[in-house]
Order: C-alpha cells, then sequence, then structure tokens
C-alpha cells in the first residue's frame, strides 16, 4: 500500500458528467446526485487502512448534510482482480456492515477517478449547488483515530458553502492509499 497525497485541483471546477452503477446494478447521473445545496463526492474503497478509518465520520457527516441539502455519494475505483475486498460483492457487504445509507457506486472503467484527478482513497470532493467545486481536502486533522482530532475541515467547509460564504483559503491535502490503477 503506497500513500500517497490528494493533488490540487482548481476550485471551480465542475462536477464531471457521468453515469456510475452502485452495488445493486442501477445507474446513476452526477447531475442528479447533487442535492439542493450541493454534493459531497469521496472517491474511496473497502480495504484501505486510511479510507476504513474514515468511513464511519463520513457515513455520520452524510446525515447531518443530507439535512443542509448536501447529498453524498462515494466511489470505488478500485474494482480490480487483484483487490477482491473492493469488487461489487464487497461493496454490498460494506454497505449492510457499515450502514452506508447514500450511494456507493462502481468506478469499474476508473474514468470519473482520472476526470477527477483523484490520487488516493480517500479523496474528497465538495461541490456546490451548480456543481462548482467548493473544497477539496482532508475531514479532519487526524485520520487515524477520530479521538485525536483537534481540527475538523469538512464539517465547517460544508456549513460556510451552505451559508453562501468563501471557500477556505486553507484546503489540506487528503492522504490514503494510492487507487489500484488497471494499467499500473
Amino acid at each position: 500500500m503506497a500513500l500517497v497525497a490528494s493533488i490540487h485541483v482548481g476550485l471551480g471546477s465542475q462536477v464531471p458528467e457521468f453515469e456510475l452503477k452502485d452495488a445493486d446494478g442501477e445507474a446513476h447521473k452526477s447531475r442528479d446526485l447533487i442535492g439542493s445545496k450541493g454534493l459531497l463526492l469521496v472517491v474511496t474503497c473497502n480495504h484501505c487502512p486510511y479510507a476504513i478509518a474514515v468511513w464511519p465520520r463520513v457515513i455520520r457527516h452524510a446525515k447531518a448534510f443530507r439535512d443542509l441539502g448536501v447529498n453524498t455519494a462515494a466511489i470505488n475505483p478500485n474494482i480490480h482482480p487483484d483487490y477482491p475486498e473492493d469488487s461489487i460483492p464487497a461493496m454490498k457487504e460494506k454497505i449492510a456492515e457499515w450502514g452506508i445509507d447514500f450511494l456507493y457506486l462502481a468506478d469499474e472503467s476508473q474514468t470519473v477517478a482520472k476526470a477527477l484527478d483523484a490520487q488516493c482513497t480517500p479523496d474528497i470532493y465538495l461541490y456546490d449547488a451548480a456543481g462548482a467545486l467548493y473544497y477539496h481536502g482532508r475531514i479532519d486533522d487526524y485520520w487515524k483515530d477520530e479521538a485525536k482530532v483537534t481540527a475538523e475541515e469538512l464539517v465547517p467547509a460544508v456549513e460556510a458553502m451552505v451559508a453562501g460564504k468563501p471557500a477556505p483559503q486553507t484546503q489540506h491535502p487528503t492522504i490514503g492509499c494510492s487507487i489500484k490503477w488497471h494499467d499500473a
């Protein structure tokens, strides 16, 4: 597992147009994912320790964000024969086990992850209601142990976006396992 950091993606860039299937095979278009105030898009997987550590926070925050008009969707680009723990059947298991109550989509071709310039799992993107990137960074300042977090970063970004305030000036990259690219 190679540790990788997310790269800078220009704020204001538009959410890519895509159609991905969920773990049950139902197709969803990116433009339909955006809530009345925005969309939290998390590129993630089932097996990466960094992703596993933040999944509970993503699930909990998604519930609160939904009440603010911000939808959440997760995208798994690691559908790869060498990583069966990230397969679509494994995604279905994790949805049930972890109580994921938002869309968890399979990016089997990895075209969406590439369009996002995603580098790692997790890689976090917050888009406003018009589909413009508002925040691209980490959830908080300590991925490994939520009890040691001293600064929330995603929650204040969502709150600022919903309130119509400017995007946070400081957006720290997220870190995680490298995406398991098919052509690597």
